[in-house]
């Protein structure tokens, strides 16, 4: 599968990284910062920040999953606000990461600084069918905490 990626900055490539895959068993790509100045995040507050870059998925088959870095969510508090960001297939514009920052002090994104992670995955469009009975399961209805602690 292709991934096409356009450069939507000249910085693409030149002191911003283009997103590559850092190890050969790494599942997503890390997204940076292409930004001119440093973005000051104070406590709760979000920004949507620029990638530089949009892409082309080849069909409806796939869709573009960003996550939050782990590192930046449990040692900074930094966050996707939207939880995970999904760029359809038919997307063709600019990837903007919207970040909040959880913590109660201010974080400071630098330019070129890795924000986010990018994962492409397989959709699957399932063929919708209204029904008034569902099979039944061993847990039926149990809702949250219903399997154990």
């Amino acid at each position: 599968m292709e991934l096409k990626i356009k450069a939507l900055s000249p910085r693409i490539g030149q002191d911003i990284p283009v997103p590559h895959f850092a190890t050969p068993g790494a599942a997503a790509m890390d997204l940076c910062a292409c930004i001119d100045e440093p973005i000051t995040l104070a406590a709760s507050q979000r920004a949507l920040v620029s990638t530089g870059i949009a892409i082309a998925l080849p069909s409806a088959a796939y869709v573009a999953l960003v996550f939050a870095r782990s590192g930046l969510g449990i040692k900074k508090g930094i966050c996707l606000s939207n939880g995970v960001g999904v760029i359809d297939s038919d997307y063709r514009g600019e990837i903007g990461v919207g970040l909040v920052n959880l913590s109660e002090e201010s974080y400071t994104i630098q330019p070129g600084d890795r924000i986010a992670q990018l994962m492409v995955v397989p959709v699957v469009q399932p063929q919708i069918t209204l029904t008034d009975t569902l099979d039944e399961t061993e847990r039926g209805t149990g809702g949250f905490g219903s399997t154990g602690r």
